[in-house]
C-alpha cells in the first residue's frame, strides 16, 4: 500500500511540474481526450479534490445519472472559473489526496492521474516517459472489462511493448511504448510515429490503411 500511494504521490508531483511550465497558450491546445484542452482535462484531475459528496450527487443527478455528461460539464465550468495556476496548485496542494475511484483502490487513482497526464504530454508532443513501475502497476491490472468500458476494440490485436516486458491480447503484432500501448488500451487516437504493425493506422490521427 506504501509503494502505491508513493507511486501516485510522485506522478501528480511530476504532472504537477509538467504543467507549471506550459506556456499559457498551450493551456487552450486540445488533448487526446474526447474534446477537451488542456485545462478541462486539468480541471477533470483535479476535481475529487475540489467538489464535495453533496455537490457531486447534486450534479450526477443534473446528468440523468451519467457520469461522463456530468465529468465534461463539470470539467468545463471549472475551466472557466480557475485559472491555469489555480489548477496546478490543486494539484500540487493534493499530491497525497487518498481520492480512489469506486473499484479502482490507488491503481484507478495512478491510472486516472498517469492516462490523463499522457492526454496532455502525447498531444503536446512533450517527451515524458513514465517510470516503469507505475506502467507495471497499472498494465498489469488490465482486464477486458476494463478495456470494453473504454470502448476500443482489440480483436485480433496483440499488443506488445518495446520497453517493458509486456503483452496483451492475440493475434497481429501492433508494437510500441507501453505507454504508448496503454493509451490504444483506453481508446485513445494518438499522433503518428508512436506505433509499429499493420494495424496501426486504426489507432493513429491522420493516418489511413
Amino acid at each position: 500500500m506504501t509503494d502505491i500511494r508513493t507511486a501516485v504521490a510522485a506522478e501528480r508531483t511530476e504532472l504537477a511540474e509538467v504543467l507549471a511550465g506550459l506556456p499559457e497558450d498551450d493551456w487552450d491546445r486540445s488533448t487526446l481526450c474526447k474534446e477537451w484542452r488542456v485545462r478541462e482535462l486539468v480541471a477533470h484531475i483535479t476535481m475529487p479534490y475540489r467538489i464535495s459528496m453533496p455537490r457531486f450527487l447534486a450534479g450526477m443527478i443534473r446528468a440523468g445519472g451519467k457520469f461522463d455528461r456530468y465529468a465534461d460539464r463539470q470539467a468545463r465550468a471549472d475551466a472557466t472559473e480557475l485559472s491555469s495556476a489555480e489548477l496546478v496548485e490543486c494539484l500540487r496542494q493534493n499530491v497525497n489526496h487518498p481520492w480512489k475511484p469506486p473499484g479502482g483502490g490507488y491503481v484507478g487513482a495512478l491510472s486516472h492521474d498517469v492516462i490523463h497526464g499522457l492526454d496532455v504530454t502525447v498531444a503536446l508532443g512533450i517527451d515524458r516517459q513514465i517510470p516503469a513501475e507505475r506502467l507495471h502497476y497499472i498494465l498489469d491490472d488490465m482486464n477486458p472489462r476494463q478495456v470494453k468500458y473504454f470502448g476500443v476494440d482489440l480483436t485480433g490485436i496483440h499488443l506488445q511493448a518495446t520497453d517493458l516486458d509486456w503483452t496483451y491480447g492475440t493475434g497481429t503484432p501492433l508494437t510500441g511504448a507501453a505507454q504508448d500501448l496503454l493509451l490504444v488500451l483506453c481508446g485513445r487516437t494518438l499522433p503518428p510515429n508512436h506505433l509499429t504493425g499493420s494495424d496501426a493506422a486504426r489507432f493513429t490521427a491522420g493516418v489511413t490503411r
